[in-house]
């Protein structure tokens, strides 16, 4: 059985994912629950987004995972400046992620959709811009990491970056696939 002293990284990095998962998954929840009340109002309003760019914004988060990654390895392997470059393109691919989303929401704004449009673009500004924050916060993150990329530092932007790799993963279903 695994325990508390084995799991990679500090403790409170663990409560504070965990506790943005949790966040993020009463949301998703939510969501779903209203769904329940009104299937074809969701399923309309859902098939007014772009999915190519939520595909796009896939593709590019979880390349940018890949370089923290890499990050991480090259930090403990001692590898300051493979550290750093990693660091620097996962924090590259967030703002690539941003950039896409403020077109995405400039597309739907234009488009007449805002968040009292119906039930489902409440959730999905609110979900998607939550989750937009946390990216925004996870490159100032990795970009500070990367300053002095000292192996303890990289591990936990890391681990902060795959968790926003993570919810993007969640709340992608609910928002863009399942009609």
């Amino acid at each position: 059985m695994m325990d508390l002293e084995d799991l990679p990284g500090e403790l409170i990095m663990w409560i504070l994912i965990g506790s943005e998962i949790l966040v993020f998954a009463a949301g998703i929840t939510a969501m779903a629950a209203m769904r329940l009340t009104d299937p074809a109002g969701f399923a309309d309003a859902q098939a007014m987004l772009d999915g190519r760019m939520a595909a796009l914004n896939t593709v590019v988060l979880v390349t940018s995972g890949l370089f923290a990654a890499r990050a991480e390895r090259a930090a403990a392997g001692g590898d300051g400046r493979g550290a750093r470059r990693g660091l620097m393109l996962a924090a590259l691919g967030g703002a690539v992620f941003l950039a896409v989303k403020g077109a995405e929401y400039a597309h739907d704004l234009s488009a007449g959709i805002g968040i009292d449009t119906h039930p489902f673009f409440t959730f999905y500004f609110l979900l998607t811009g939550f989750h937009a924050a946390h990216v925004a916060a996870g490159v100032v993150l990795l970009a500070m990491v990367a300053i002095r990329a000292r192996p303890d530092a990289v591990q936990a932007g890391a681990m902060f970056w795959h968790m926003v790799d993570l919810v993007w993963v969640l709340i992608l279903p609910p928002i863009y696939l399942l009609g």
